[in-house]
This record gives C-alpha cells, sequence and structure tokens, in this order.
C-alpha cells in the first residue's frame, strides 16, 4: 500500500488511497496532507488533519462557484466531486462529540447535490421508508426510458457513508452495464446516524426488507433480480440479511466479517488496526451503548456462525491477503460455511497485485472491477 505518512498512521495512509482512487487530484491530497505530517499519531493530530483537509476542500468548492458562474458546468461538477470526496474523507476522523461535525458533514451533502444537479443527473437523493422515518439514499438509475432493470442494494460499514459508497465509483461501474445501484445510509451509519441518531444492531435483515419493498414499488427496477453487496462491516450485515430476506438474489462482499464480535475483543488487547481514530467512541456511538463492557457483551452476537449456512444464492467473498482490520481467516470462514449457495467464491487479492489492504483500498479499481463482473454475470445468469 502507498504510505504517505509514516508511523502509527494506518488509517490516514488509507484515506490517502482511498482518496487517490476514487478521483481525488495528486496535488491537492499532497497541499492536504502536508501540515498533518509531523503529528505524533492519529489521535493527536486528528483536528490538524481535518483542518488541512478542509481548506483544500473549501478552496476547491470555491473554484467550482466560480466555474458555475462562468458557466463551465462540467469544470464545476468535477470540482464539486473532489470537493465533497475531501470532505468525506476529512469528516471521519472527527470525534462525533465534535461540536462542528454535523455542519462539515453537511457540507459534503451539498456537494454532492451539486454533483448530481449539473454533473450527473442519473443519480438522485431518495428516502426509504423505515421503523416511521426514512433511510437517506443515492439512487443511481440504469434504466433508459423506464424499462426495468436489475438493481443492487449497496451497503457500508462501521465508518464509511453513501457518499463514499458513490465516490468508489462501483455505482457509475454498474450503471455502465445496465445496472441500478441503491447507496443506503442503514442506521449506524452516515446521515441515519449523524442526523437522526438510528443505531445499528444485529439483525441487519429488517433494513434490507424495507429497502426491497420500497424497490418494488419502482417500475423501473426488475424486482425479480435485485442484489445487495457491502464492504468492511457490510461483510456481516449483507450475508446475515441474505439469510433471511429470501427476495435478495445474490450477495458479494468486500472483505468478510465473519465475525465482528471477536475482532472487538482483540481490538481490545490491542490486536489488528483500528479504522478510525477515537475508535471506542466511535463504536459506542454507532451501536447505541455507553459502556465497552456491555457493548463487547452485546457484540458476540455479530457473528455469521450458524447464519451463512442459511444463504442460498450465489455468494461473492473477496478479501485482501494483508487486511489489518479484518483477518483473511474470516474470509475461509464465511466461504467454509456457505455450503446452501448454488455458487459460491472466494477471491484472495494477493500483495502482488494490489488490493490485499482493508477492502481493497490500496487499489480500488482492481477490486471494483471483479465485483462488478461477477455481479454482471449472476445477473445474467439468473435472467
Amino acid at each position: 500500500m502507498f504510505e504517505y505518512f509514516t508511523g502509527p498512521k494506518y488509517v490516514w495512509n488509507l484515506g490517502v488511497c482511498a482518496t487517490l482512487n476514487n478521483g481525488g487530484a495528486i496535488d491537492e491530497v499532497d497541499r492536504a496532507c502536508r501540515p498533518a505530517r509531523e503529528a505524533a499519531d492519529v489521535n493527536s493530530g486528528s483536528r490538524i488533519f481535518m483542518q488541512s483537509w478542509k481548506a483544500v476542500a473549501d478552496q476547491v468548492a470555491d473554484q467550482a462557484r466560480s466555474s458555475e458562474a462562468a458557466g463551465h458546468l462540467r469544470t464545476a461538477g468535477q470540482q464539486w466531486y473532489r470537493s465533497g470526496l475531501y470532505i468525506c474523507q476529512a469528516e471521519r476522523m472527527l470525534s462525533n462529540t465534535d461540536p462542528g461535525r454535523r455542519e462539515f458533514y453537511q457540507q459534503a451533502l451539498d456537494a454532492f447535490a451539486k454533483v448530481f444537479e449539473i454533473a450527473d443527473p442519473a443519480t438522485t437523493r431518495v428516502e426509504i421508508p423505515f421503523e416511521g422515518t426514512t433511510l437517506p439514499a443515492y439512487f443511481s438509475n440504469a434504466s433508459k426510458d423506464g424499462e426495468p432493470v436489475p438493481c443492487v442494494i449497496m451497503w457500508n460499514g462501521l465508518d464509511s457513508t453513501k457518499e463514499h459508497m458513490y465516490t468508489s465509483g462501483w455505482a457509475q461501474e454498474m450503471r455502465a452495464r445496465g445496472v441500478s445501484v441503491l447507496m443506503i445510509d442503514n442506521p449506524g451509519s452516515g446521515e441515519a446516524l449523524r442526523f437522526q441518531d438510528l443505531k445499528s444492531r444485529i439483525e441487519s435483515e429488517d433494513w434490507a426488507t424495507a429497502q426491497l419493498d420500497w424497490l418494488e414499488t419502482r417500475s423501473d427496477v426488475d424486482s425479480d433480480r435485485i442484489g445487495l453487496v457491502g464492504w468492511s462491516l457490510g461483510g456481516y450485515y449483507v450475508p446475515r440479511a441474505a439469510a433471511y430476506e429470501k427476495r435478495i438474489k445474490l450477495i458479494a462482499v468486500w472483505g468478510a466479517n465473519h465475525n465482528w464480535g471477536e475482532v472487538q475483543k482483540k481490538r481490545l488487547k490491542r490486536e489488528g488496526e483500528n479504522p478510525v481514530p477515537h475508535y471506542w467512541e466511535h463504536v459506542l456511538w454507532v451501536w447505541g451503548f455507553d459502556d465497552v463492557e456491555k457493548f463487547i457483551e452485546y457484540a458476540e452476537g455479530v457473528n455469521l456462525n450458524g447464519v451463512v449456512d442459511q444463504i442460498t444464492v450465489p455468494f461473492l467473498i473477496a478479501h485482501g491477503e494483508n487486511d489489518r482490520q479484518i483477518s483473511v481467516d474470516y474470509a475461509h470462514q464465511s466461504y467454509d460455511q456457505a455450503v446452501n449457495s448454488p455458487k459460491r467464491e472466494l477471491r484472495i487479492f494477493t500483495v502482488d497485485e494490489g488490493a490485499a489492504e482493508h477492502v481493497g483500498l490500496d487499489h480500488m479499481p482492481h477490486i471494483n472491477a471483479y465485483v462488478a463482473d461477477w455481479v454482471e454475470d449472476t445477473l445474467a445468469e439468473l435472467s
């Protein structure tokens, strides 16, 4: 993995790789990173990191406004995109108690609203009814004339958002292949957490049911060919949902998360990399706990033992051999137990080829293309 920073700054380096892979400009990323290079670690330097990235994001947003005023909408769309991309990486470094976090995240939402308005009208913001409220989402529509086309629901992980999913480029890749994608902030993530205080839970099938119900109301979606994909903690959420919500026709994950509860116990012993600064504070916020010991007890239920054998649809597991957050051993556990999947595949990405780090963030185009090809082929088999 390309490591811009030295020392204990894994999460910053992962963010730099993701940004460069997802369309960031190397000069802008370098200027955003330079002020934080001398920080001792990510916890002490997280505010410096955020402020320096925000400064570049603000500068690029100013350029976008100027371009838009001049009528250069293509340029403005590209600039709004990069500004939003930089905010997404910087915002996740803040503590959830930081008084400016919600406002900063809103800046990203506003940037991508401009992207959809002037550069990508095929992507729209939608709201999915869920338990008396709604789940915010982006819908990338591959239907040309309102005809029904396949659709894949895309889920994020512990600290990512629908904006990270959009900037990964995977939805755009699927749209080019004639497949719509619903990118959604589930409880415990993105807007659902930040603005609605919706917490995560073990039973991810609850969210899947609401989203499938909504998709089935759309005449431009082929309800017989709806898949579900996810990354990181989505490697738990997605297989869990498919085991119990039988309308899902295929699943794929970037990073298996077979026993996330066990991983948390290991992290208490300082084994494995933490994906964000202020880790335990963030975890308690996501899951709605105020005590680590109580959370660890609850998290024992966040595992797929006795679950993946109930999956009866095609199942792809893509995992990096050098994943420092979730051991590749968990990928083998999910694969070995998914005995009732009619088409199960385990694809391990090596250090030599890239995409070997967590969810392939070190080489996202490589892993994204593999998952996209598999989904395209599998959907064709379902037609």
